[in-house]
């Protein structure tokens, strides 16, 4: 409790100020504002195992205990709550078009989630620029444009043809919430709509009859209310609490995913570092290192792989409140949750429509992300070094290419597209150098995404200076 500060009265926010990291409001106010956090997070953490086909319950449940470990690395400086990564949805469905097993999906991740671990270790040593040595702006867009856009069969041929009319709807009310709520409710759409999804399957159900029932609720009834969510069991359908196996080619479908983490945590320490005034420059390795932390607690029990939210930042922006007391609430409150086999029961319960008409939404935002990482660093297409190398990573990603190299072992889609992508924008600074001097006169203020690092020496003609957020 004497970890944080008491901001001013500890009931208001005078107008240009913002509750630091390390302040607090009120208890009361706090809590408050720890269960808008909640909420916020609570729709894409038990949306994305859906998809992947792991346990919601338990996502909700590692969320949390991943959140409080997340702060700890970071001595309470960076405000962020760890939710359920869509980086590795697209992979996982790779791997499960492949009959990769729930262990073997999990086990992927982890190894993810160690290799961003590593890579927070190595930021944390030597600083943020080695990060955009290897992954600069148009090679991290691409990245995050081909794990999104890989996606798109997987709802034409999974969940849109499960129930194509609700998942239009869904679709719908989706796009109109998103567009049309302003401030918080615009900001938990995905939940929002989801819930509608929800509720119009039930209708649809009670008009049509029992012989198609789009929303099943036989595991409902029988679920306690307090427990740990189950052991795995395949033969039977349950997915729950599992260790992780393990399988190269399956590891190295999921192990680009990293890259859209590296990207997005870079980009959500910088924002806070910049909204609250605060130098966070120096946290940058502390946070990929505790959110790798997460992802192999996570996985070694069955859950998800995590990674900071956005959603959560908007709840920050919103209240003008970077208390990381209010996450620590936020955490403490979704391991209750995640303590209710009832509740698991229910979101297990989603109808497939409704996934579908979530996922044809979020999976091209997903894609779209890169176009916008792109734009924000004024990557120039017109250079073959950033246009060639991306036009064959992304193509290759999106049709799914594969490249057989034993009869045992393949590359294809998202593995496959990532190396033609950083391989060959490597290949191409080595062998056009003035294409690379190009590059890097038009990317000098690249050091946005991870900013200046005091102990290297900037290239000629940089300057100095704060760069914008991710």
């Amino acid at each position: 409790m004497g970890l944080w500060s008491v901001h001013g009265d500890g009931k208001n926010i005078r107008p240009g100020e913002v509750v630091a990291p390390m302040e607090r409001l009120s208890w009361p106010r706090t809590i408050g504002i720890g269960a808008q956090h909640v909420v916020s997070m609570f729709g894409a953490t038990f949306v994305f195992p859906i998809i992947m086909g792991l346990n919601p319950q338990l996502a909700i449940l590692f969320s949390g205990v991943c959140t409080l470990l997340f702060l700890a690395v970071v001595k309470g400086q960076v405000p962020s709550y760890l939710g359920t990564s869509v980086a590795f949805v697209g992979a996982v469905a790779a791997i499960r078009a492949q009959g990769g097993t729930s262990a073997e999906v999990t086990g992927a991740m982890l190894v993810a989630g160690a290799t961003l671990l590593v890579v927070g270790l190595i930021v944390h040593v030597v600083g943020g620029r080695v990060v955009t040595a290897i992954l600069p702006p148009v090679v991290t867009g691409a990245v995050v444009m081909l794990l999104g856009f890989n996606l798109a069969p997987v709802v034409a041929e999974t969940y849109w043809p499960q129930d194509q009319w609700v998942a239009l709807a869904v679709m719908i009310v989706l796009i109109g919430m998103t567009v049309g709520l302003k401030g918080f409710a615009g900001r938990i759409a995905i939940f929002l709509s989801l819930v509608f999804g929800y509720v119009l399957s039930w209708v649809l159900d009670l008009v049509t009859g029992p012989e198609s029932l789009r929303v099943d609720w036989s595991g409902v009834w029988d679920a306690p209310w307090i427990g740990l969510p189950p052991m795995t069991d395949e033969a039977a359908g349950v997915v729950g609490i599992h260790a992780p196996d393990f399988s190269l080619a399956f590891v190295l479908l999921v192990v680009p995913g990293v890259i859209a983490l590296i990207a997005e945590n870079a980009g959500h320490v910088k924002a806070i570092g910049e909204i609250t005034r605060t130098e966070t420059d120096g946290l940058m390795g502390r946070a990929l290192a505790a959110d790798g932390a997460g992802t192999v607690l996570a996985t070694s029990f069955g859950g998800s792989a995590t990674t900071t939210y956005a959603e959560n930042i908007g709840v920050m922006a919103a209240t003008k409140v970077y208390s990381t007391a209010a996450y620590v609430v936020a955490a403490l409150t979704a391991i209750v949750l995640g303590c209710s086999p009832k509740l698991g029961a229910v979101i297990s319960a989603t109808p497939g429509g409704v996934l579908g008409g979530i996922t044809v939404v979020l999976y091209g935002m997903i894609g779209l992300l890169g176009a916008k990482i792109w734009k924000e660093n004024r990557v120039d297409f017109g250079n073959p070094l950033n246009l060639v190398p991306v036009a064959a990573g992304v193509v290759i990603a999106i049709g799914d290419t594969t490249l057989l190299i034993t009869d045992d072992f393949q590359l294809g889609g998202i593995a496959l597209g990532t190396l033609v992508v950083v391989l060959g924008y490597h290949l191409g600074r080595a062998i056009a150098p003035q294409l690379r001097d190009q590059a890097e006169r038009d990317e000098i203020h690249e050091l946005t995404l991870l900013g200046p690092n005091p102990d290297v020496p900037a290239p000629p003609g940089a300057r100095r200076g704060r760069g914008h957020s991710g």
